[in-house]
């Protein structure tokens, strides 16, 4: 078999259930669903944080946070890491890169520094909003002169979210990605190109044609939780978002609350179409049989839930657990769903065992080809996700570690040392509260089991230490 090609295609801020596939009658997403239909649909795959740039370094490095050392939005990635994407480009892979990144601070119009990361191509824009170096802004204006300007005059980040189809940022995406494919690529080498599309994070503003898809007042209303068997953390971020750099969900009318989430969808379905134009390409150029194609997100959205909106120390499914779709018709058998715990570190190790390329020595994650192809898998049955004040910095910090295990899910709000912040947490029996509303945490039923998964938590953080260090004698 031929080396595989490799379509990485990643949202920004995508719940696990703003999919058709994963039980949403409500959202349009048909070329998603197909994709998963023609090859594996991984029902619980969890991001190694909450918030972007942590989660995004854990997918390149197959480390996680507590080793790769990216610990919040707005911190740069250490230059010694390495990036799955320069060990294929040193196998002889052509690697690109279009979309977001998010290895490196880039607020106020900064530039995001790059470590060896194996780019050939690189269509660089943080997001649709941030002046300055940016890739989309440059097409925009070749291909729509005095758009953007007359956008930002009009309505500022508000009116770029809702820029005609032809002019979007997700149209963008796809349309450089399609010329990769038919004109951009070495040809006489397997690719890997990623493609990062910016949605359906916030604002939420969407096209007009994609947002009247949706009525908003048919749409479900958010999962409701008495906030006060829950950390303090979170009455804070219902009042306030992003650490009082946002509107709080408390600021929300019930109408505002309900025309964000049909703006939410209607990025997911835009996105869908992009990535059905994409499909269609890779068709058309003869190379979906022998290309690897996964779509996933780095994180979720609130979108209400629990009272909340956006991101932040919130470990909820609806906040950690994202889509996972992989198809690769030489490799893949069609119609595969795998409910096994399984995290964003195992993307890399898995792509680069595809590719037959060595593992990278200090990844952490796991080569998942045996799910499909019947190979012996020995199943982990947990997932671990980290956060460190990783978003806008909270005073005192915020620190929140995530284990899931079977059925449970444990979360620690850590207390000093660590912070001047009462140490709480919560305890989900995810079997009997799959939406999360019954907080067990400090209840005397669930007692042992509390101490059970708070002391799995301990082996767990010890377990994934960085010791990849050779040792080369006793002394």
């Amino acid at each position: 078999m031929n080396r595989p090609n490799i379509l990485l295609i990643s949202t920004d801020q995508q719940r696990y259930d703003a999919l058709g596939a994963a039980g949403n009658p409500h959202i349009s997403t048909p070329n998603l669903d197909r994709l998963g239909e023609q090859g594996a649909r991984f029902t619980r795959c969890y991001t190694q944080s909450s918030v972007c740039a942590p989660s995004r370094a854990s997918l390149m490095t197959s480390r996680y946070v507590h080793n790769h050392g990216l610990w919040a939005n707005g911190v740069d990635i250490n230059p010694d890491e390495q990036l799955f994407t320069r060990a294929l480009a040193d196998a002889g892979y052509d690697c690109g890169l279009v979309g977001k990144f998010h290895l490196g601070a880039a607020l106020g119009g900064r530039t995001e520094p790059r470590i060896d990361d194996g780019f050939r191509v690189f269509h660089w824009s943080h997001d649709p909003y941030v002046r300055g170096e940016n890739a989309y802004h440059a097409w925009l204006e070749d291909h729509f002169p005095g758009v953007l300007d007359e956008a930002i005059e009009r309505g500022g980040n508000g009116a770029i979210d809702r820029l005609p189809t032809d002019q979007h940022y997700s149209r963008w995406i796809g349309e450089e990605t399609i010329d990769f494919l038919a004109s951009g690529r070495d040809r006489d080498k397997p690719f890997c190109f990623i493609v990062n599309f910016f949605d359906p994070h916030h604002g939420f503003g969407s096209p007009a044609e994609y947002r009247d898809r949706y009525d908003a007042d048919a749409l479900p209303r958010p999962i409701t939780s008495d906030l006060s068997t829950k950390p303090p953390i979170y009455t804070e971020a219902s009042q306030a978002s992003y650490a009082g750099a946002d509107r709080g969900f408390v600021d929300y009318a019930p109408e505002e609350v309900q025309d964000a989430i049909a703006h939410y969808y209607a990025m997911v379905t835009l996105i869908d179409d992009e990535v059905g134009r994409i499909l269609h390409a890779l068709e058309e150029q003869g190379l979906a049989e022998d290309t690897i194609v996964i779509f996933t997100s780095d994180h979720g959205e609130m979108l209400g839930d629990h009272q909340m909106m956006l991101k932040g120390p919130m470990m909820f499914d609806c906040s950690v657990r994202v889509p996972l779709l992989m198809r690769w018709p030489a490799g893949i058998p069609a119609g595969t769903v795998r409910e096994e715990l399984v995290e964003w570190i195992d993307l890399a190790p898995t792509l680069l065992a595809a590719a037959g390329v060595d593992p990278m020595p200090r990844q952490q994650g796991r080569d998942l080809s045996a799910l499909w192809s019947g190979g012996d898998f020995t199943d982990r049955d947990w997932a671990l996700s980290e956060y460190r004040n990783s978003c806008w910095p909270y005073d005192p910090p915020v620190h929140t570690t995530m284990l899931r295990h079977g059925d449970w899910k444990v979360v620690v709000h850590h207390g000093p040392p660590a912070t001047d912040r009462a140490r709480d947490g919560e305890l989900y029996d995810l079997a009997s509260d799959a939406q999360e509303q019954q907080n067990l945490w400090g209840r005397a039923e669930a007692a042992e089991q509390q101490v059970r998964m708070e002391r799995m938590l301990l082996d767990v953080l010890v377990a994934t230490e960085d010791r990849s260090q050779p040792r080369l004698s006793a002394f």
